[in-house]
């Protein structure tokens, strides 16, 4: 994964969620796996597990 990702503003609600939704990175930093460095940018961890992801995107 990138270094640095930058999110959407504002989440569509589609499903399943799209791989730059904020709503998917917000879950994904409460299971530890980013750390949010600004309102929209995020730090992946070295590797999200696929089946993580996908939850997130649930």
């Amino acid at each position: 994964m990138a270094d640095q990702l930058t999110v959407k503003k504002k989440c569509c609600k589609s499903g399943p969620r799209c791989k730059k939704c904020p709503v998917v990175w917000k879950r994904l930093e409460t299971e530890g796996l980013a750390v949010r460095i600004d309102k929209r940018t995020y730090e992946p961890a070295k590797k999200i597990p696929g089946k993580k992801f996908k939850a997130a995107r649930r």
